[in-house]
């Protein structure tokens, strides 16, 4: 039998060629291609998304190239998925992480060791957990019943107080508190009066029509130039502005870890997801000190709002390029919760849970956005129905990235009617590996990056009338 097939059928036979330079490929003996389901978790950073784009670095690009060097797709096959049957469950989209990712299709998982080789070709933010075997009708996009995301927001988000306007962050001037990613922030082009950092042309936002210093008002008196997120020079004026210490922002990295002895020691990441919440999340008493907390009244509060979204509704205002009329912008949420609080680096985040049947391009993010907008005070409540509704068409935030990842991928449908002859589709077997590349990989990117760039903290000051006109309706 030739050593290279044309044909992708489960029978289909492949003798591995003894003169390849490829070790993996060094042995005379024929394989078959068989139908499998492949679970693995990767951490976003760096990457455009899932989805395999010509000129972009993808997960899917790399994993694909790892699945040829490892000898599960032939020479005639690499760069054509369509030839061994490639699905994937869920499109993840630039920046986004994943715990339980799931693709399908025909593979070489002979000789043993596939995942093995597989991880060696890869780099340490993707991990392969291991594989199935699926019905040859199987395909992960197709049936996946459910997906779960979940998006971490760090609890001083939901503080009405905290990043709330350009004058806190005048008003932390000179008072030992100043934060360089706050101090570095431009409103989404509108600079701070007396704080602008060293930005380029590029900083300005064109969607909203970013502001340039004498659009601003903007002088050149009491300007703080950022060097870097370690290194801030501060002219001399700047010390003459009223320093006013507004505890929320001063604790505003920070707020629920803080307390007024410096003591509360934060746990190690491997603690994270726990249930490790010293208030709120089970009745704990506050910690002294403590600005705000994601308490019980604050939980409650924060799940109504997230309730809004369950159900069949149009969200073509939590997308971008779907028309209302489009079939495809009704989506089904099964649940949206947020009752948990993980602490990871230092840092308390709310997780919020979110499953549904699927999801557009930057759903999740706009229904956060929006749900913590209202939180913060800075829309209505009503305005999530309103936002829902097919005649009304208003502009929506869109939460950062970084803190949003997807869980897990279910296959119930599946997994009943094959329960006697395949195994369960599920992360049951790989959650303990699953749990540990989370904490290492994701949760720590979340937290290193928000301590050392602010995404969140910056994304806050566009949370404002100004940016956002739309956010005053229904109030």
């Amino acid at each position: 039998m030739s050593s290279t097939t044309t044909t992708t059928s489960d029978d289909e036979e492949y003798e591995i060629n003894p003169n390849s330079a490829d070790t993996t490929t060094q042995r005379k003996r024929r394989y078959k291609r068989r139908k499998v389901a492949i679970f693995f978790a990767y951490c976003g950073v760096g990457y455009q998304g899932m989805q395999k784009n010509p000129g972009a670095k993808t997960i899917e690009g790399d994993l694909e190239e790892a699945l040829y060097l490892s000898g599960a797709v032939p020479e005639v096959d690499r760069g054509n998925p369509k030839r061994f049957d490639w699905a994937r469950s869920a499109r993840t989209d630039k920046g986004v992480s994943a715990v339980g990712q799931v693709v399908s299709g025909r593979f070489y998982i002979d000789p043993p060791g596939l995942v093995d080789r597989l991880n060696s070709n890869l780099p340490s933010q993707i991990r392969i957990f291991g594989f199935k075997r699926v019905t040859s009708s199987f395909n992960a996009k197709k049936f996946c019943d459910r997906r779960r995301y979940v998006y971490l927001i760090p609890v001083f988000a939901l503080d009405p107080s905290s990043h709330r306007d350009r004058e806190s962050v005048l008003a932390s001037l000179g008072s030992e508190n100043e934060l360089v990613k706050c101090l570095e922030c431009s409103e989404r082009g509108r600079k701070v009066a007396g704080v602008m950092g060293r930005r380029n042309s590029e900083s300005k936002n064109v969607e909203n029509g970013g502001n340039d210093a004498s659009q601003s008002g903007l002088t050149s008196d009491n300007v703080i130039t950022v060097l870097s997120h370690s290194e801030t020079k501060i002219e001399p004026e700047v010390s003459s502005i009223d320093a006013v210490a507004l505890s929320n922002f001063a604790l505003a990295v920070d707020p629920c870890l803080v307390s007024s002895d410096n003591s509360a020691a934060a746990p190690h990441p491997e603690q994270a997801d726990q249930n490790l919440v010293r208030c709120g999340n089970g009745g704990g008493a506050a910690v002294k000190g403590r600005v705000f907390c994601y308490g019980e009244k604050e939980k409650e509060r924060f799940n109504r709002i997230l309730k809004h979204y369950e159900g069949t509704h149009n969200f073509h205002n939590f997308t971008t390029r779907t028309k209302v009329e489009d079939p495809s912008a009704n989506r089904y949420i099964v649940s949206f919760d947020a009752n948990k609080v993980v602490t990871v680096e230092g840092i308390d985040f709310v997780k919020c849970e979110v499953v549904g049947q699927s999801f557009m391009l930057h759903q999740i993010r706009k229904m956060v956005g929006l749900a913590v907008a209202v939180m913060r005070n800075c829309a209505p409540e009503s305005l999530i129905n309103i936002a829902l509704q097919k005649d009304i068409n208003i502009n929506v935030p869109t939460a950062p990235e970084v803190g949003l990842y997807l869980d897990e991928c279910l296959f119930t449908s599946y997994n009943q009617k094959w329960k006697d002859s395949h195994e369960e589709i599920s992360m049951e077997a790989y959650k303990e590996e699953a749990e540990d590349f989370k904490i290492q990989q994701i949760y720590t990117h979340i937290s290193f990056t928000e301590q050392k760039e602010g995404v969140v903290a910056l994304w806050l000051h566009s949370l404002n009338h100004r940016n956002y006109p739309d956010l005053r309706v229904g109030g």
